[in-house]
C-alpha cells in the first residue's frame, strides 16, 4: 500500500489483518460516505472493538481538515486515507492532503481565551483527545493517528 505505515509506529506490516487505501475527491459531501464505508469494514473485521465511535469521529475530523484546509475544497484535488489494523486490534490511520501543510504547534487551543467561543478550530484538539497517539508528518500534510 502506498504510504505504508512507517517503521517505529509499533505496527508490523506482516501482522496486518486489515489494510485499506482510500482516495476521495476533496469534496465535503464525499467525507461521510467514505467514513461510513471504512467504519463498516472496521466493524466487520472487529478491529479496535469498543473504540469504534472514537475512531469514527477522529477519522471524520481528519478527513474534514484535509478537504477543507489542505485541499481548500478543490474537488479536482485528492485526499488519501490509509487504514491498517494489526492482530492485537490496534489501528493506524494516515490521512494525506495535497496542501502546503501547516505547523500544528501554531494552532490555538480551543479551550483557552476567546477561542472557547469560536465555532471552529476544534478538530485537531478532538483528534488528540480521541486517539492514543497523533503525529503530524510531511510538514503537516499527513496526520498519523493510532488507537490501541
Amino acid at each position: 500500500m502506498a504510504g505504508e505505515p512507517p517503521n517505529g509506529c509499533g505496527f508490523d506490516p506482516g501482522k496486518f489483518v486489515l489494510k485499506l487505501k482510500v482516495t476521495l475527491a476533496a469534496d465535503r459531501n464525499a467525507i461521510d460516505p467514505v467514513v461510513q464505508g471504512i467504519m463498516e469494514v472496521v466493524r466487520d473485521t472487529q478491529c479496535a472493538m469498543g473504540k469504534e465511535e472514537a475512531i469514527e469521529l477522529a477519522l471524520s475530523e481528519a478527513l474534514a481538515n484535509a478537504v477543507v484546509h489542505g485541499a481548500k475544497g478543490d474537488i479536482t484535488k485528492v485526499v488519501e486515507c490509509d487504514v491498517a489494523c494489526d492482530e492485537s486490534g490496534g489501528m493506524l490511520i494516515v490521512v494525506r492532503d495535497p496542501g502546503p501543510g501547516f505547523d500544528p504547534n501554531c494552532i490555538p487551543s480551543p479551550v483557552q481565551g476567546e477561542n472557547i467561543y469560536s465555532n471552529h478550530g476544534r478538530g485537531i484538539f478532538l483528534i488528540n483527545q480521541l486517539m492514543d497517539e497523533v503525529q503530524f508528518r510531511n510538514n503537516g500534510k499527513e496526520i498519523h493517528m493510532r488507537k490501541r
